[in-house]
């Protein structure tokens, strides 16, 4: 008996977790060592350069830890997806619900990507996000905190 495929899709929330030591840090390490395919969009990557740059810019941090950071970024254990949404689903997904721009993209490439991988789960602490992929039947990898 084949043993089933795992396919995490990680959103920022999910990535800033890995990537900075707070309380989700844990399980998000935990999940990123199961094995299978871990998803990562450029916008997620964009939105950790964006954090890891502007700490570097206010000095928040030394240059050796930002440069770490951004090695942990580059070796995590994503597969880089070069990926745009289905712009009718996004339409759909925007008049159902309340989300952010950065939401709703990653809803809308969730959803694009369950197409080809229909055992994809969606890991994310972001609590719109989470309601709006369990009421389009995605599967969480955690459930936020309410």
């Amino acid at each position: 008996m084949s043993e089933k495929l795992t396919v995490i899709y990680w959103d920022s929330t999910a990535l800033l977790s890995y990537l900075f030591k707070d309380n989700r840090s844990d399980q998000v390490i935990e999940k990123s060592r199961q094995k299978g395919v871990h998803l990562l969009t450029t916008l997620a990557i964009a939105e950790a350069y964006t954090v890891i740059s502007r700490i570097r810019r206010e000095n928040l941090l030394s240059d050796i830890l930002i440069d770490s950071l951004f090695e942990l970024l580059e070796s995590g254990p994503w597969s880089r997806l070069n990926i745009i949404p289905d712009s009718m689903a996004m339409k759909g997904l925007a008049c159902k619900w309340p989300l952010k721009g950065s939401g709703l993209w990653h809803l809308a490439t969730a959803i694009t990507l369950q197409r080809e991988f229909p055992e994809l789960m969606i890991l994310t602490f972001d609590r719109e996000l989470a309601l709006a992929s369990k009421g389009e039947n995605l599967t969480l990898c955690i459930t936020p905190n309410t």
